[in-house]
């Protein structure tokens, strides 16, 4: 694999989805309604990304709730590119947690691992749809 740009950075589902909310602001503000083929393209990339954004837990988030995590996984040795996986996917198992960080039973112990899913339900915003299903379930009962 070869190294095209090594100046780019990763994006959390956060920062796609603000991008793309301005973006959007942005072109409904100008009122601009001629479009290109690839422009309808774009507009349909754009669309379908927000759409299925909005419904992951990121549409939630804000940049002092991303602060506090990254400056809470400080402690903890992962690299950038499994902080980010954290960040975007919420673990909230032990299993999940390994599949996201690489040879996780060597470099984290249980405790870590409970810690590290700890600070995620606690600083990250749950799911939406699981937190309506739970309220749900919490007024039947």
């Amino acid at each position: 694999m070869e190294v095209k740009n090594a100046n780019a950075a990763m994006l959390s589902n956060y920062e796609v989805f603000q991008l793309l909310t301005d973006l959007k602001q942005e072109k409904k503000d100008s009122g601009k309604s001629k479009h290109s083929a690839g422009q309808q393209n774009l507009n349909t990339i754009m669309y379908e990304t927000l759409k299925y954004l909005s419904q992951t837990p990121c549409s939630r988030q804000h940049p002092e709730m991303l602060k506090a995590f990254l400056s809470t996984m400080m402690r903890h040795k992962l690299t950038k590119a499994e902080k980010l996986q954290l960040l975007n996917h919420r673990p909230q198992t032990a299993v999940e947690m390994q599949l996201m960080v690489e040879e996780s039973e060597e470099r984290l112990s249980e405790e870590q691992i409970e810690e590290l899913i700890q600070i995620i339900s606690e600083i990250l915003p749950g799911d939406p749809e699981q937190e309506v299903a739970a309220t749900a379930d919490g007024e039947a009962a």
